[in-house]
């Protein structure tokens, strides 16, 4: 029978043992392997039978099991141990209170993502943003950044996914009951569960309940709607990632933002943690909290609307993750007015000038849409893509927002992702590490990226290198033929029927893999472009190859959903199913056996769509070679010595089935003529393919450090962090106040702001050459109106041309006032220009907007370039 009420019945441990509650509710035993294989000594197979998750593993041990436990003195002595571990991690300085300039860095940042992929214990993530953000996290709590992430809690997390008969992917949606995950509710003193409440159009409300995670050091909030005061709707507000339509995800958006502001408030009124100087917003999704923190100054300080921005952009970081249009949330301009106008959220803040905020006023877009990427920038003072390719991709995708910017001057930089490794390598990698380099030194180097020397990898011999390579390959076979099997038994098969599994795969066989989200720029199915090509590969008789796939399409992705098909119906081919495998249900548990497993990292997206891509970064970590297009991060730190790049046709533009046609030969060529002669190239008396295992080597030691989240959150510190926070300090009520008025008084006189005449007066150009290391000195007339030399800032930009006269790598050289104002409010301004570069090379001047609180000078979207055509003019240099 059916029971008509679910709840949790929780286990009562011996005093002597309640240790194991708090190591079990902190999920730094999801990367912290002592604690992992001491609660896996609880109950060996209920361990296993809990998924590895030691809140599960709690809730099902005997009681008879834990009053063994409580007098077995070993335990409790391993268990002492680990306990103090803990306390001294999250009590303990770390890099973060290291750093000299402690006083400069933020006391606390607040980190806002729809999804944080923290471990498969808490499924709360889809794919790549989610698993950035759960790292970000970690590798936060593992230097000592006082980070306070923000979410929402979804009843049915992401999706599951299974395969038809016919290889059609299926989706489920398990429900998780919160009180059976390892979160606790946040409380108020008085022990009433802490909340906070949207206003809705109607006269409705929207109230959320604070679920806290404690990743390590950081606490995570997740916002939890299934509150019982919500009517039927709002309960349901939270209920899937990226589900429902598009007042659904306005409304989880809005709890995001403007909810998830409000619970970080609650939270530290009620913990006392520090209040954040900083806001951390990764990808749109979480762009209201800008507004809610502009009603919190509107209110509270009395700033007017213009003030409020700039005092919240001050401290605002956003984050980018899409190189393309489609990946960002836009809603109608109506939906948005409807629940910011009368009656609906933040009363009192003008409905007009939020639909401003996420406008699409630029050429090209769309004016009957919100933006939240677009919010999102207009909200931050600081703004970053994921790597370097990506933040030029950026700059040019949102170039509309700063008009007459080249797009290398927009004010969007980049920060590389990076991957935990804790979390990604093998245990097995880390024992063969800690053997060479000492157990201390390869944690250190694994969570933080400290001083310990990665090339001390290259002292290890070859043979364990390899032996430790043959173990992990046999791990994932054995992981994918019990996978196999049970996909198999789901899709409708007898047991009887698939004894063929236990001969799937080889672990000596060269070993690809590949797997993530499947949008079709990722291309999953680009090595079936040739299925007899790929046919032979796989069963070539002396340089097999054999493959590993895995992904999941959006359930409203038809089209994702026709490749995963076609992928399963190769694989399910009686000839090659033993070389070539997809397995459903992609998520971190897998991709915890598929990254060491793994011999090589396949990764072919249309270029330049990809934003970073850190599977790769994760197989690279565990020695895996890479062979991908040079798109995301591997564009950056590509070398031969530790991988492949498949050549790309870029330039062929919309002939997209010509461009697929050569990529896929460029693939198979590569895997048939280097990868796979590389793998099998056995050297000497030893039999070891020597040339691989030196490409293994160069991996761990060139890009180990690298690919670092411990790397990647530093930067972030160094770059973004401690900037915001001092800018936020800067911009008290009063300064924001002057800020506005000076923005708004430049913004008015702008449009009588130019540069009228440009003359050389020294070593000018004779007959359009000049001598390399000579020195131009330019005088430029300017008009500035109303404005002041100290509002502003002259230049003169140079650098190479190309044909069209367009400046490449250009160099900004600063001119001063010599004379005026003259009776027209005209200035002179002078300076030298260094000749520095032989070849075509061109000069122009240009006026910016100058204030020491702007975080860069085209932070308005305004230059004035010269208005008549002696003002420029390209020199050839000899």
């Amino acid at each position: 029978m059916k029971a008509i009420r679910r709840f949790t019945v929780r286990p009562v441990l011996p005093e002597t043992l309640l240790p194991l509650t708090d190591l079990a509710r902190n999920l730094r035993w999801s990367w912290h392997a002592e604690t992992r294989e001491l609660f896996q000594s609880v109950d060996p197979e209920g361990w296993q039978a809990a998924g590895g998750d030691p809140v599960r593993l709690l809730g099902a041990v005997s009681a008879a099991r834990l009053a063994e436990l409580a007098g077995d003195r070993r335990f409790l002595r391993r268990l002492a141990v680990v306990a103090a571990d803990l306390d001294d991690y999250v009590n303990g300085g770390r890099w973060y209170q290291s750093q000299e300039n402690g006083a400069e860095l933020p006391a606390a940042i607040a980190y806002f993502s729809p999804e944080f992929g923290i471990t498969a214990a808490l499924p709360q993530y889809s794919g790549g943003l989610g698993i950035l953000a759960g790292d970000h996290l970690k590798a936060a709590s593992d230097l000592g950044v006082p980070l306070v992430g923000v979410g929402l809690l979804y009843r049915h997390g992401y999706f599951r996914q299974s395969l038809s008969r016919d290889g059609w992917q299926q989706e489920h949606y398990p429900v998780l009951d919160p009180n059976e995950l390892p979160l606790s509710l946040l409380r108020e003193e008085d022990g009433s569960p802490a909340r906070v409440s949207l206003t809705l159009p109607g006269g409705r409300a929207l109230h959320a309940h604070i679920w806290q995670a404690r990743v390590g050091r950081v606490p995570l909030l997740l916002l939890d709607s299934d509150v019982e005061d919500n009517d039927a709707p709002a309960r349901e507000v939270t209920d899937r990632l990226y589900g429902g339509g598009s007042d659904h995800r306005l409304l989880q958006e809005m709890l995001l933002g403007i909810g998830g502001v409000r619970a970080v408030r609650t939270y530290c009124r009620i913990t006392g943690h520090p209040d954040p100087e900083v806001f951390h917003t990764n990808e749109g999704h979480a762009g209201f909290l800008g507004l809610e923190r502009i009603r919190e100054l509107e209110r509270e300080q009395g700033l007017g609307f213009d003030a409020a921005v700039e005092a919240v952009r001050a401290g605002t970081v956003f984050t980018t993750h899409t190189p393309v249009p489609a990946g960002i949330d836009r809603f109608e301009r109506a939906l948005v007015a409807r629940h910011f106008g009368e009656g609906g959220e933040l009363a009192g803040v003008p409905v007009e000038r939020i639909l401003d905020l996420g406008a699409e006023s630029y050429p090209g877009g769309d004016p009957g849409v919100f933006n939240m990427a677009v919010m999102g920038l207009r909200l931050a003072q600081r703004a970053n893509g994921v790597s370097t390719l990506h933040g030029s991709v950026s700059r040019e995708m949102f170039a509309g927002l700063w008009p007459g910017f080249d797009p290398s001057d927009v004010p969007i930089t980049s920060v590389t992702n990076g991957v935990h490794a804790p979390t990604w390598v093998a245990p097995e990698v880390v024992r063969l590490g800690a053997r060479q380099i000492g157990a201390g030194r390869t944690e250190d180097a694994l969570s933080v990226g400290g001083s310990t020397r990665w090339d001390a990898v290259a002292d290890i011999p070859d043979q364990d290198v390899w032996d430790l390579r043959r173990v992990l390959r046999e791990q994932l076979v054995q992981e994918v033929r019990d996978r196999l099997r049970a996909s198999w038994l789901q899709r409708g098969a007898a047991d009887a029927e698939l004894g063929w599994v236990d001969s799937v795969l080889d672990p000596d066989v060269l070993t690809i893999g590949f797997a993530r989200r499947v949008p079709s720029y990722k291309r999953l199915t680009l090595m079936l472009r040739d299925p007899d090509r790929l046919r032979r590969l796989l069963l070539d008789p002396d340089r097999p190859v054999q493959i590993v796939v895995a992904g999941k399409a959006h359930p409203a992705d038809d089209g994702g959903k026709r490749l995963v098909q076609e992928l399963v119906r190769f694989a399910d081919d009686p000839r090659v199913r033993h070389r070539i495998v997809f397995l459903p249900d992609y998520g971190m548990a897998m991709a915890q056996k598929l990254y060491p497993g793994c011999d090589v990292w396949l990764n072919n997206p249309l270029r330049p769509l990809e934003a970073c891509g850190t599977s790769g970064m994760k197989a690279a970590l565990n020695g895996c070679l890479n062979l991908s297009v040079l798109d995301g991060w591997w564009d950056e730190w590509f070398e031969p010595d530790f991988g492949w790049a498949i050549p790309t046709a870029d330039g062929l533009g919309a002939d997209e089935d010509r461009r697929d046609h050569l990529e896929a030969n460029a693939l198979y060529e590569l895997i048939e003529g280097r990868v796979a002669p590389r793998f099998y190239d056995r050297v000497g008396r030893t039999g070891l393919p020597v040339r691989w295992i030196e490409m293994v080597r160069r991996t761990l030691v060139s890009l180990g450090p690298k690919v670092l989240a411990g790397r990647m959150v530093r930067e972030y510190v160094e770059r973004l962090y401690a900037p915001a926070a001092r800018a936020h300090r800067a911009l008290d009520a009063e300064a924001a106040r002057d800020l506005a008025w000076w923005k708004g008084r430049v913004r008015a006189a702008w449009p009588r702001v130019g540069v009228e005449h440009v003359e050389a007066l020294a070593a000018a150009p004779v007959n359009g050459t000049a001598e390399l290391g000579a020195t131009l000195t330019l005088r430029v007339q300017v008009s500035l109106d109303a404005l002041a030399p100290e509002d502003v800032e002259v230049q003169a930009f140079a650098g190479r041309v190309d044909p069209q006269d367009v400046i490449r790598d250009g160099r900004t050289f600063p001119l001063k006032p010599s004379a005026g104002p003259d009776l027209e409010g005209r200035w002179v301004y002078e300076g030298p220009l260094a000749l520095d570069r032989t070849g075509p090379f061109g000069y122009t001047v240009r006026i910016l907007p100058a204030h020491p609180l702007l975080a860069s000078p085209a932070e308005l979207g305004l230059v004035a370039s010269p208005v008549d055509a002696d003002a420029g003019g390209g020199v050839l240099l000899r």
